[in-house]
């Protein structure tokens, strides 16, 4: 058939010239039944490529679900634990530190979905710097964000904040025994990617959602305790600490990662055009810190009225009080459902995206043998050696996130700087010879270099690689100028 040819073939101008040389056959042609046909089978294809288009518009429903995906995702145990600890921290001037908090700890992670949105992939973001980059830069950080650090940690949390919270006697078995239940579900649900925006979407996010609810509202009509002075720089600058808080999150790390889980569930829903995706990734990404933003300020007001409850060193103290305040032992049950449901998305998350990552980079070993390995790993590590693993961890990350971060912003500005080709490449450099020598020195050299490094504007704020950066990219500009003129 003459159309359905032209229709299969995808090229919308080439479709559209036909579309118009054929609609004046129509007319053109003697017999009246063959311009008949003509017009019948012109109209049809007209039709199938209205409905082409319509499959790529997702409706409200699927962004949403897409958003509450990424949302519980994102939502792990640090998130639950950071927030309250601010408030109770911040006492009096808790909600202009959440204002700095939200600012970092929501904003960045949308910038890092936004920029992956743009480039396409994280693999393409880091092919910017060098081709060798875009295979060695993404597998670190989906090796220490997934296996070598955050699944591992969420399983031992779960733990913690679970049964080692109701039963402080339990030892080692049965941790062991929590966490192969654990994994084998984390497991069981990461080998279907494809349903994940339902089982995020339509149980997972909302119980989590439920629950938090249920503390809020209870603590709005009950006396809990009293707020607190704000104790250390959250009495100068509260909002100024209360961003170095969201920023120690690392959460942009994650929607670097994430971005694989949340392009390949919207392929599922039809969306295969860049701009398509793009276009509901980025959406989603701003759905998910709106959420995000909404639940800060709840954990956050918890948080600032548990006072004049005692004396806390970290967030999941101040809960595990708030909660026996409110419900007795039974808060600790909520508490710790709370933490596993949390741990639980965010494992699934983590070893859906590293699994799919690494299958196509090593495409001989299979999704599933991927996630059973990380998996398996994972629970291992929770198991016998989080201690250590954290000690090796952690530096590497400190690393890892400046250059992260770095990239980023660099990626929401390629339409203004794409143009200079060592822009990229230059700053990388430059702020990862800063973050390792910083790491060098908290980590081997005992601090002997930080009243040098202290010298750098914003090194003691902990955000010292600002200026790297702001220096490579102005030495990768002037670079790409003096080469052009040169060629």
């Amino acid at each position: 058939m003459i159309f359905q040819k032209k229709f299969e073939k995808g090229n919308s101008y080439r479709m559209g010239v036909s579309f118009v040389i054929d609609y004046g056959l129509c007319f053109l042609c003697k017999e009246a039944d063959y311009r008949i046909f003509l017009f019948v089978e012109l109209i049809s294809c007209k039709v199938k490529l209205k409905k082409e288009k319509e499959m790529k518009l997702l409706q409200k429903k699927e962004i949403l679900l897409i958003s509450l995906m990424l949302f519980s995702m994102f939502f792990g145990a640090g998130n639950l634990i950071f927030p309250p600890f601010l408030g109770y921290e911040a006492g009096e001037h808790v909600w202009i530190a959440l204002l700095g908090f939200i600012i970092s700890a929501t904003g960045l992670p949308i910038l890092g979905v936004i920029a992956i949105a743009k480039a396409g992939s994280f693999q393409t973001l880091a092919g910017r710097v060098h081709s060798s980059f875009a295979i060695i830069f993404p597998c670190i950080v989906y090796l220490f964000i997934g296996p070598g650090l955050g699944i591992p940690r969420a399983g031992s949390l779960a733990f913690e904040m679970g049964p080692g919270q109701l039963f402080p006697e339990a030892g080692s078995v049965v941790l062991l025994l929590y966490t192969a239940i654990f994994f084998s579900i984390v497991y069981w649900l990461s080998l279907s990617p494809s349903k994940l925006m339902g089982l995020f979407g339509k149980v997972l996010t909302p119980l989590l959602l439920c629950m938090i609810a249920i503390i809020f509202i209870k603590s709005m009509f009950t006396s809990v305790g009293s707020v607190k002075e704000p104790a250390g720089n959250y009495g100068q600058a509260p909002m100024f600490q209360g961003f170095l808080d969201g920023y120690l999150t690392m959460d942009a790390l994650a929607a670097l990662i994430f971005g694989i889980v949340i392009a390949n569930a919207l392929r599922a829903k039809g969306v295969k055009d860049d701009k398509g995706l793009a276009k509901y990734m980025s959406i989603a990404g701003i759905g998910a810190g709106l959420l995000l933003s909404i639940i800060y300020v709840i954990l956050g007001y918890v948080g600032s009225i548990s006072g004049s409850l005692g004396t806390f060193d970290n967030g999941a103290k101040v809960l595990a009080q708030v909660m026996t305040t409110l419900f007795g032992q039974g808060g600790l049950v909520l508490l710790g459902l709370i933490f596993t449901v949390a741990c639980l998305c965010v494992s699934i998350g983590l070893v859906t995206s590293c699994s799919q990552f690494f299958t196509s980079v090593f495409p001989k070993v299979s999704y599933k043998v991927w996630a059973f390995i990380l998996s398996f790993v994972s629970m291992v590590l929770a198991n016998l050696g989080l201690t250590q693993i954290l000690k090796v961890s952690v530096p590497i990350l400190g690393f890892i996130y400046p250059v992260a971060l770095t990239l980023i912003i660099l990626g929401l500005f390629h339409k203004y700087i794409g143009k200079y080709v060592y822009v990229y490449s230059v700053t990388i450099g430059l702020v990862a010879v800063f973050s390792a020598i910083d790491i060098l020195n908290k980590s081997v050299l005992m601090n002997k270099w930080t009243p040098l490094l202290k010298m750098l504007p914003f090194y003691t704020e902990g955000v010292g690689w600002i200026v790297p950066a702001f220096v490579g990219v102005c030495l990768g500009v002037i670079v790409s100028i003096a080469i052009n003129k040169k060629k």
